[in-house]
């Protein structure tokens, strides 16, 4: 498993939009919602094969501005190749790295 966390200066509907207009993998689902006092909040879950692990790897993006800025968390997981080996080769990483790279422009902290 992977995660990261970082602050963009897009509005989280841009962001979102960004994240499923690039990224490389089958998107399994998806939702957003308007909140209460003009808060936003987006979930995307991607999967993906990799063949250095003979695994489908999840993602998760959760975007949101609740404390006043857009967040970004991406939690990446199943990419070990068995039950007790937790190794998987950088799959994770690379995939958690990917959403990165997507709003790398827009990264503020």
């Amino acid at each position: 498993m992977s995660k990261i966390s970082f602050n963009v200066n897009l509005s989280p509907a841009d962001a979102y939009a960004l994240v499923i207009q690039h990224q490389d993998a089958d998107l399994v689902h998806e939702e957003f919602h308007n909140l209460e006092y003009g808060r936003k909040m987006g979930t995307l879950i991607f999967e993906k094969y990799y063949f250095r692990t003979k695994n489908q790897v999840a993602l998760v993006v959760l975007i949101d501005d609740l404390q006043g800025v857009t967040n970004v968390r991406v939690i990446s997981t199943g990419s070990s190749e068995g039950l007790f080996f937790k190794f998987d080769w950088g799959a994770s990483q690379n995939f958690v790295n990917s959403v990165e790279s997507i709003l790398q422009d827009y990264i503020i902290s």
